[in-house]
Formats: structure tokens, sequence, C-alpha cells
């Protein structure tokens, strides 16, 4: 048995997220967002920690790490689970990230998203983006996008990830997952692909670069339906984001292709709960309508804010309504309002943070 599985054992029984090993340090557990030691299992010395990693990566990646300093790949830990596996090397040796991929895709109901998150499986064409930090759970609520696309209607659907986090079964559509280091050099190389695909779902796992995302907001404008993620906290920051990407030049003519394709934008948030233990997602959510596709034409995304506010019909929400919510109904508390809105000043009389 590789001595990591106690480690695996232990995440599992706590409800654990994430699995944090460094040299020379206690490994340490991420629950429910606090980083928690594991003391029992002694220091991570370089003996103890590389045999612990080797062996639990075939001799290929073992020796692209050792090359590269850095890798992703996906593990299955027997029939238990599976984990989002990431290597590093660092000053004072190795160290390790692995994340808990759910053995089970939750269904929007189960996760507790907004309703309006449902209508996105419905489009047959354009750009869908899940937005929010690394830990916000954009990977879980895609993977109930497209299992309940999977479940309900007949698509050809194509998943590029790094590395392949849930694993689809076969429903009512065709599902192809591609691995980018695997079975593809880079996202961008299989969206050129995808032209001669015959696709109907797209998911990009990263829209990273200025290719990537060209690529994505082109098969979003010409008929295919688009999933993709960044790393930004809002809608206002994601439309930024992608323009801002590009050179100067160029601008106009991405403002224009993604006033067109854009269909929706929801930005996602994890906040720690007081009435129960556990964690509780927060959601921003754009919709496209005309008056979201002038304003990002003509370049006024400050005002994508204000349509928001006056969108709720709709469901649309801003982020810090949601969070407001949340706090009036005693779900979070005031620092946590605090640290994760946007606003800072409206919610500054909640918290000690804010007051300082």
């Amino acid at each position: 048995m590789p001595a990591i599985d106690r480690l695996f054992n232990k995440m599992l029984e706590t409800g654990a997220s994430d699995l944090h090993l460094s040299q020379g340090q206690f490994p340490k557990l991420r629950l429910h967002g606090e980083v928690v030691a594991l003391e029992e299992f002694g220091i991570l010395e370089h003996n103890v920690i590389e045999p612990m990693m080797s062996e639990i990566c075939d001799g290929d990646r073992w020796k692209k790490f050792q090359e590269q300093g850095d890798l992703d790949y996906a593990y299955a830990f027997e029939n238990k689970a599976r984990f989002r596996v990431n290597f590093l090397k660092q000053y004072v040796g190795y160290g390790a990230v692995f994340r808990v991929i759910p053995s089970k895709i939750l269904s929007l109901e189960q996760l507790g998203t907004p309703p309006v998150l449902l209508n996105f499986t419905n489009y047959h064409s354009g750009l869908v983006l899940m937005t929010g930090p690394t830990g916000s759970g954009k990977s879980t609520t895609l993977a109930a996008l497209i299992d309940h696309i999977n479940s309900t209607s007949a698509r050809h659907i194509l998943t590029i990830e790094e590395p392949i986090e849930f694993v689809h079964p076969f429903k009512k559509s065709t599902i192809v997952q591609r691995e980018v280091g695997r079975d593809v050099p880079s996202f961008a190389d299989a969206l050129l692909a995808t032209s001669r695909q015959d696709l109907d779902v797209i998911l990009v796992g990263e829209m990273r670069d200025l290719e990537t995302i060209g690529l994505a907001v082109t098969a979003a404008e010409t008929g295919t339906l688009v999933f993709g993620t960044l790393h930004t906290n809002s809608a206002v920051k994601t439309v930024d984001r992608i323009i801002d990407v590009f050179p100067a030049d160029q601008q106009g003519a991405i403002r224009m292709s993604l006033a067109v394709a854009l269909r929706a934008i929801c930005a996602q948030l994890l906040l720690r709960r007081i009435d129960v233990t556990g964690r509780i997602a927060a959601h921003e959510i754009l919709l496209q309508t005309p008056a979201v596709q002038n304003s990002i034409r003509e370049g006024k995304n400050h005002m994508l804010t204000q349509i928001i506010m006056s969108s709720r019909q709709l469901g649309m929400q801003l982020m810090d309504d949601c969070i407001n919510n949340y706090l009036t109904q005693g779900i979070i508390d005031g620092e946590q309002a605090y640290l994760k809105a946007n606003d800072k000043e409206r919610f500054k009389q909640h918290s000690e943070l804010g007051q300082a």
C-alpha cells in the first residue's frame, strides 16, 4: 500500500477538500476553508516525501516533473476517490497539493445553484463563462452543467482539461475528454482541431492566453456552445480580462465578437458557513441582453453592474447582493462577508477587519 494512502484516507474521513505536502513541514488538510496541520504524521523529510510522491506517479510523468519542476495530473485512489494533483519543486525541496474530485457528479439542484443556471444547458451556441478564484467550485458546477446536457439530450461534447477531473459516463450524449499534456499539447491545439470534429458543446478547462480565448470566442460565434473558465471575481472583471488580453489594435474586433458570442457569465465564490459545518457558494450572474451587448460593443463595461441591478427579474444578480442575503439570513458572518465582497464599504460595519 502506498505510504500516502493513510493521508488520503484521513482526507476522506474528515471531508477535507485539499491535502498539502511540503518538505520540512507537517502534512496539512484544508477543512472548510481552514488549513489544519496533521502533526501525528510527522515532519515530511526528503526521504519521506520523495517516495510518497514518486510511487503514485508513473515513470514518464515523474521524469517530466524532475526535468520541469512542476506537474499536473489526476490520480485515482483505489475506487474511493480521484484527486487533481500538482507536484512542485521549491526552495526547501518537494511539495504537492491534492484536491478531491468527488466520485459522483452532483446535480445543479444538489449544489444549490440559482435556478437560472439550468438555462445555460439549453443554449445551442455561444460562450458561457464560469469564473472565480482557484478552489471556488468552478469545475464542480461545470461538471453538473455538462452532466445535465449528457442526461437530457443527444449532443457531441468535447472537454479539454488539464488534468481531466470528472470522468463523464456515456448517457444520451457522446462525450470525448482530452487531457492537455497527455492527449494534446495545449488548449489552443485542441481548439484548433474542433472545426473538424462536428461538435455541439466544448468545455475549455482554462482560458489563460490570447490564442485560447480567441479560438473559444470564434467557436462560440460560429455555432458551438462553449463553456470556459477564468480566474476573475465578477462579471465586469471577466469582460475586462478577455478584452485586455488582446493588443490594442485588436480590442475593437474582440469587443464586437464577444458582444455577439457571450451568453452568460457566472462568477462563483465559496464562503464559510456559521449555521452548519461547511461552505456555501455565492454567485454573480450576467445574462446576454441587448443592453449588455451594446455596453460590451461600445466599451462601456462599467455599465454592466447597473444592468445586472436592474435585471434581477431575468435571474441576474450581483455577488455582493448574494453575500448580503446570506449575511441577513445568518448563513455567514460579517467577517466572511467583508473578506469576499467586492464593495468592502458595504460590509465594513459587520466586520472587525473593516473597522480596524
